[in-house]
C-alpha cells in the first residue's frame, strides 16, 4: 500500500491546537454540508466552518507544517495543499465507505491525508480503514501523526464506542499524478539521499540526482 505515517506536530504545537478548537463551540456544524453526493449519505460527523477566521489560522499552520517536512515533500510531490478542515466525531459518529472528490473548488485530489489530534488512547473506535483491491488495513494514529495515502482508495472511519476522535484533514495535488511514479521517484529519492549520506557525494552519485530532477521534469504537471 502507497502510503506514509509520519509525527508532524509536536506536543506544544498539539496542546495549542487543541485548545483554541475546543473553545470555538458555535462554529461546529454538520459535517455533510462538504461532502460529495455519494459520501454525504454516509457521513456522520461534525467540522469546523471553514471559512472562520480560527479555521483559516490553523490552516495555514497545517499547510506550513507538512511543507517543512522534506519527508513528504518527498513523498507526496505537492503542488497544492488544500481543502483542509478540522473534525470532530463524538460517540456513535462514523464516516462510511466513500472515495474523495477527484476534483474539488480548490484542487485535484491524488492524495488524502489525516492528521489525529486527539491521541488513540483517548478514545475507542474510530479507526482509519483504507481498502486496496483485495485487502484493507487499519490506522489509528498517535495525537500529532499524519497518514498520508492515495485518494483513489475507498476509505471510512469506524464509528466511535466512546470519547471524542479530533483531527484535521485534507488533500494534496500533486506534480506527479501517477502512484507508481510517485514511488519510483521516492525510493529513488531516498535511496540517492541515503548514499550521500553514508559516502558523501561523488560523481556517481551527481548522475543519480541529475536521474531524478530530470524524471521529475518529465513526469510533473
Amino acid at each position: 500500500m502507497n502510503y506514509l505515517t509520519y509525527q508532524l506536530l509536536l506536543q506544544e504545537e498539539i496542546e495549542v491546537l487543541t485548545k483554541k478548537l475546543n473553545k470555538e463551540k458555535t462554529l461546529w456544524e454538520d459535517g455533510k454540508k462538504t461532502a460529495g453526493s455519494h459520501a454525504s449519505k454516509v457521513k456522520n460527523n461534525l467540522q469546523l466552518k471553514r471559512e472562520s477566521e480560527i479555521s483559516i489560522k490553523l490552516s495555514n499552520l497545517i499547510r506550513k507544517k507538512i511543507l517543512s517536512s522534506p519527508l513528504i515533500k518527498s513523498f507526496a510531490l505537492p503542488k497544492i495543499i488544500h481543502g483542509i478542515m478540522f473534525t470532530k466525531s463524538l460517540n456513535n459518529m462514523q464516516y462510511g465507505r466513500h472515495i474523495d472528490n477527484p476534483f474539488m473548488s480548490s484542487g485535484r485530489s491524488d492524495l488524502s491525508f489525516t492528521i489525529a489530534l486527539t491521541d488513540k488512547s483517548k478514545y475507542r473506535g474510530g479507526e482509519l480503514i483504507i481498502e486496496e483491491m483485495n485487502s484493507e488495513k487499519e490506522f489509528k494514529l498517535n495525537a500529532g501523526e499524519i497518514i498520508i495515502y492515495p485518494s483513489t482508495y475507498l476509505h471510512s472511519v469506524k464509528e466511535i464506542k466512546k470519547g471524542e476522535r479530533l483531527v484535521c484533514v485534507g488533500w494534496i495535488e500533486s506534480y506527479v499524478k501517477s502512484i507508481e511514479e510517485r514511488e519510483y521517484l521516492f525510493d529513488l529519492d531516498a535511496g540517492a539521499k541515503g548514499l550521500l549520506a553514508k559516502n558523501g557525494r561523488s560523481d556517481e552519485l551527481d548522475l543519480i540526482f541529475k536521474s531524478y530532477s530530470n524524471l521529475l521534469r518529465l513526469l510533473g504537471h
